[in-house]
């Protein structure tokens, strides 16, 4: 999900696909069931590289991977 807070409808998009492709990058790791990911306006401004390794330890330390 994405709100107006994280910008114009082009932003939102962005922010969604980052999103969708860290998760389904991590799926076969994951534990069973329901995952809510929020964007936050500061998702748009960090590379691909960061937001990857802070998802990932992000589910470490939530204990959601296998």
């Amino acid at each position: 999900m994405a709100g107006k807070k994280v910008g114009n409808a082009v932003h939102r998009n962005r922010a969604k696909r980052l999103l969708r492709a860290l998760f389904i990058a991590n799926l076969p790791h994951l534990k069973k069931g329901d995952y809510v990911l929020v964007a936050k306006p500061a998702l748009l401004k960090e590379t691909f590289e960061v937001l990857s390794k802070t998802f990932d330890n992000t589910l470490k330390r939530s204990s959601l991977i296998l």
